[in-house]
Parts: C-alpha cells; sequence; structure tokens
C-alpha cells in the first residue's frame, strides 16, 4: 500500500526527532521557506498531488500568506487534514476546508497556562498602571513625574468574555488574587465548569465588570466585538486586557476611551494590525503593552509542537483529529 505523505509548512523548533520518526510510517517533506507564489504554484503543477495531510508551523504564515480560499483552492485534491500550531486560527479559512472536505486542528489546550500568566502579568501591570514607573526607573528618574496610585484585584469584578480553556485558566488565577468573577459564552457552561464564576449576558458583563479580560477567538461575529458602542456601556475607569486577538477591539474606540477616562487602563498582548501598534496606544502611559508573546514559553511551544504532531498521527492512524476545531466538530454533531 502506499504510504501516506505528510508536509511541514515552516520550522519545528522543539520536537525534530519527533517529527523525523514518522517517517517510518508517513513519507515526509518539507517546505521550510520561500513565499506564497511559489507554493501555490508548486500546487498547481501536481508536485503535492499524494498529499494526506500538512504539519502547519507557527512560521507558515510568514512562508505562504494566510489559508484563505485562494490558497485551499489550490491545494491537492489528496489532502485531508490541517494540523495547525495556534489556538487562533483566524488565519485559515475553515469554512472553504470544510467546503473541501479537509478535516483542521488547532492547539487550545497546550497553551491555556501560559497565555493565562501573560493575560495576569497584563491585569496587575494595568491595575498598578506599571508603565510609567517601568519606563522612569530605565530613565534614571526612580519614581518619575507621575507615580499615581494604582488599584488593588482584590474585591474587583473580573468579567472573561469567552470561558474557554484560556478564560477559565484566567478565572482559577484571578480568583487566587481576591477577585470577584463573572463570563459571558454563547452558551453558558456547566455548573462543574463554571467553578463559582457567574454567568452573565453580554450587556450585563459590560455594565458590571471593573476588569474585562478577552478570552474569544476571532470571527467574522467577534470582529470589532468591543467598539464605541460597548465602551459607552462600561463603568468609568474600567481595565481592558486582551491576549486573544487584536482585532476583537476597534483600537481607535480604545484609543478614545482611554483619553477619555471611560478606559482607565489597558493590558495588551495583540493589536489590530500587529506589528504596527496605533499611536495612540504606544503614547499613552495608561496602557501596558507586550509584542504578541502569550505562548513564548520553552514549554508551551513544545506543547504545541508536540500537539499538532499528535493531530497529525491520529489522523493517518485512524483518520481523525484530537482537538479539531470547534465549527467543524459541531458541524459533525448536527448532521
Amino acid at each position: 500500500m502506499t504510504q501516506k505523505s505528510a508536509l511541514l509548512i515552516g520550522g519545528i523548533a522543539h520536537i525534530r526527532k519527533e517529527w523525523e520518526e514518522c517517517s517510518s510510517f508517513l513519507k515526509l517533506s518539507e517546505y521550510p521557506d520561500g513565499s506564497r507564489e511559489d507554493f501555490m504554484s508548486r500546487c498547481k503543477n501536481g508536485e503535492y498531488s499524494d498529499l494526506f495531510a500538512i504539519y502547519r508551523s507557527n512560521e507558515s504564515t510568514k512562508v505562504t500568506g494566510p489559508f484563505n480560499k485562494e490558497l485551499i483552492d489550490v491545494l491537492p485534491s489528496s489532502l485531508k487534514f490541517i494540523c495547525h500550531n495556534g489556538a487562533g486560527y483566524d488565519n485559515i479559512d475553515i469554512d472553504a476546508c470544510t467546503r473541501r472536505g479537509i478535516q483542521v486542528a488547532s492547539t487550545p489546550v497546550a497553551v491555556n497556562d501560559a497565555t493565562a500568566d501573560v493575560a495576569m502579568f497584563l491585569m496587575l501591570g494595568a491595575l498598578r498602571r506599571i508603565t510609567p514607573s517601568f519606563q522612569a526607573v530605565h530613565q534614571g528618574k526612580w519614581k518619575g513625574s507621575d507615580p499615581r496610585l494604582g488599584h488593588d484585584p482584590k474585591n474587583k469584578v473580573l468579567g472573561i468574555l469567552g470561558m474557554g480553556g484560556i478564560g477559565s485558566a484566567v478565572a482559577t488565577r484571578a480568583k487566587a488574587f481576591g477577585m470577584k468573577v463573572q463570563y459571558h459564552n454563547r452558551s453558558r457552561l456547566s455548573e462543574n465548569e463554571e467553578q463559582g464564576a457567574k454567568y452573565v449576558g453580554f450587556e450585563e458583563l459590560l455594565k458590571t465588570s471593573d476588569v474585562l479580560s478577552l478570552n474569544l477567538s476571532l470571527n467574522a461575529s467577534t470582529r470589532h466585538i468591543i467598539s464605541k458602542e460597548q465602551f459607552d456601556m462600561m463603568k468609568d475607569g474600567i481595565i481592558i486586557v486582551n491576549t486573544a486577538r487584536g482585532p476583537l477591539i476597534d483600537e481607535a474606540a480604545l484609543v478614545d476611551a482611554l483619553k477619555s477616562g471611560k478606559v482607565w487602563s489597558a493590558g495588551l498582548d495583540v493589536f489590530e494590525e500587529e506589528p504596527k501598534i496605533h499611536p495612540g496606544l504606544l503614547n499613552n502611559n495608561n496602557v501596558v503593552l507586550l509584542p504578541h508573546m502569550g505562548t513564548s514559553t520553552w514549554e508551551t511551544q513544545r506543547d504545541m509542537e508536540l500537539l499538532v504532531l499528535n493531530n497529525l498521527k491520529e489522523a493517518v492512524k485512524n483518520g481523525k483529529l484530537i482537538t479539531q476545531v470547534p465549527e467543524q466538530k459541531k458541524a459533525k454533531a448536527n448532521i
């Protein structure tokens, strides 16, 4: 029987040995660098005509650009699985994949703790308004000219928008700081999954939270889910934390809300047009900024790569995925 073929797009940093060991049951090939035009040309010319699965590394978008409909339409008809490294998969057109019969996996579980840690780092930094003091020390100015008092997390109401794996991990950490946790999802969690968090409607979450943490996926329905209309509903002096995806927030509206004082401070790891950052955020001392490093630990990066590889193995051996994206899992359940 002909051996199935798998293609690695981008590089592997932590599990090179484990990837190469898959050659015992897979025909392995790699596309470590190149261009979108070159990759699409190779697909059209039949170079990957026997391809069964793709290991899409977290560098893949830099190599081929997004897996949008244009690119998916030229992938070989033999392709059945895309195993993607990343909790977010907004750079893959899931609908186009589903129409082609291509199943897609992401890495949601592996990123939970590291991303939640960064969310708490940003939350505490924003509560304490840490940026001016941090900058002053590095400039040899000790506390600087603007050493305003911050806020304690204790007894603050934390609103979590998107109580999935990362949101739940944020809730666990926030409770250790004495915060009162409420959340909103499209569907309420079971009592066991809630772990004492209060379920509220979207508008109530906005109106009653002292701190709002965004932990939901980016898609057409969530793009700019937080904009001027939503800021207007919030408490004066709310604190915003975003470790999910930048376009969840209308950045221009956030800048205006910071200027007016509606938003007291913000902690951001992601941006609407990253790596470009809105000047109104860069020039505002009430904002704590990180360069999209929520999963940037050795342990988490290795766990993510391993989960992609385990998805690939499961696809080849059993024709299914361990962490298939929710849209496709729901579609299967409704058939």
